[in-house]
């Protein structure tokens, strides 16, 4: 018989992505992405996070908030292999899991206290959506959590490619300074399912209070529009 048990929710992260479409598909992989995990009102101790501030990086474990299902199958297909080939859910980093939880590695750039929300974490490269809840955070530590001659199984053997970004000089002017370098990579990392290759098709993705439009061909992705995104201005 299944045991159950109950964690909390420690804190939750504020990032730049309102919806998972354009998320970065694993932590690190842009690290000009800037977000803050703030704690929950029961855990914002100073004391909580004394130390931390020494790592470089911590690991995030959260919940795929937005992939939480009634049960759960075996097998999975990974957007990587195009989304044709199933394999084990356990030998995937697929959001439907017996438990949705996740796990990232993100670069801690600083420990900050705020008057209201007391210690804030802030950090970059983060794969998580705004609002996402973290059930636990642990400094990473390069000589037991690095294997850099590890096998990555299926993922070794996927061509890992970055398009060639084309945004009119008018329209990135659209995006606050601070995050063009952060948008222009999401970008880059192709934010379409990996079985989608209609060039005629016009993408929308959120980001950062705005609504960015494009298209891809071939491997050039052009920005066709920015505007502000209903609910508020840019960050």
């Amino acid at each position: 018989m299944a045991q159950e048990h109950t964690i909390r929710v420690i804190a939750r992260i504020h990032s730049d992505f309102p919806t998972k479409f354009g998320i970065p598909r694993q932590s690190g992989l842009v690290d000009d992405l800037r977000a803050a995990v703030v704690f929950e009102p029961e855990y914002r101790s100073e004391q909580a996070v004394r130390g931390l501030e020494e790592f470089s990086h911590i690991w995030l474990i959260w919940q795929f908030s937005q992939a939480a299902r009634e049960g759960w199958s075996p097998t999975v297909r990974p957007p990587r292999l195009g989304g044709n080939r199933r394999l084990g859910v356990f030998a995937s980093r697929s959001p439907f899991r017996p438990n949705p939880l996740g796990l990232s590695a993100v670069r801690l750039e600083s420990v900050r206290l705020h008057p209201a929300l007391g210690p804030v974490l802030h950090v970059a490269g983060a794969d998580l959506m705004d609002g996402t809840p973290i059930y636990d955070i642990k400094p990473y530590v390069p000589y037991a959590d690095a294997y850099p001659q590890a096998a990555g199984g299926f993922v070794d053997r996927v061509e890992r490619r970055l398009l060639e970004v084309a945004c009119p000089p008018e329209l990135l002017d659209r995006v606050p300074e601070g995050k063009r370098a952060a948008l222009l990579s999401v970008l880059a990392q192709d934010p379409r399912p990996s079985y989608h290759a209609d060039p005629d098709r016009v993408y929308g993705m959120a980001f950062a209070g705005l609504e960015v439009r494009f298209t891809v061909a071939e491997e050039r992705l052009t920005v066709r529009e920015v505007s502000a995104a209903p609910g508020g201005p840019a960050r």
